[in-house]
């Protein structure tokens, strides 16, 4: 668990990091450099889930070293489902990261919302719904391994 006080925030104690796939750890369907290394850095600390519609169909051949759970929903309400799984996983305990419209929610519901601008770009609703926006996967992933960023970044 990653755990953090923030001054004039509050205090974040997070077990759980669900991220989209594609536009935020990938681009056209290939794993963003330094996102495996990033990603091990934090397998310790929480539990990590990759929640996509897959778009590229590589999603599982490209994480099958990486210390994710992967959950490739079906077509249709994918918003919805997105903000379903971190429900479940328990919103006080979960940090989501993403960048497409369909990620909205699960920005919306999660303790903390990470949106990230990658080559796709990002949709304005889910910058919207973020605490923070990163403008890269890896610096976004480093801001749980070194939570005094997450402090700068959000305290009032």
């Amino acid at each position: 668990m990653i755990q953090v006080d923030i001054p004039g925030y509050r205090k974040l104690q997070l077990a759980h990091l669900v991220m989209d796939y594609n536009g935020t750890l990938a681009v056209d369907g290939q794993l963003e450099d330094g996102v495996r290394e990033a990603l091990a850095a934090l397998a310790s600390q929480m539990t990590i889930h990759v929640v996509t519609a897959d778009t590229f169909g590589l999603a599982a051949g490209q994480l099958a070293d990486a210390p994710v759970q992967l959950s490739v929903l079906p077509p249709g309400n994918q918003d919805v489902a997105k903000r379903d799984y971190v429900n479940r996983l328990g919103c006080a305990e979960t940090v989501a990261v993403g960048n497409g419209r369909n990620d909205r929610l699960m920005l919306q519901a999660a303790e903390l919302g990470i949106a990230v601008v990658l080559r796709e770009g990002a949709a304005t609703t889910t910058l919207a719904a973020a605490d923070i926006v990163c403008t890269g996967i890896v610096p976004a992933l480093e801001l749980l391994s070194n939570p005094l960023r997450l402090t700068a970044t959000l305290r009032s």
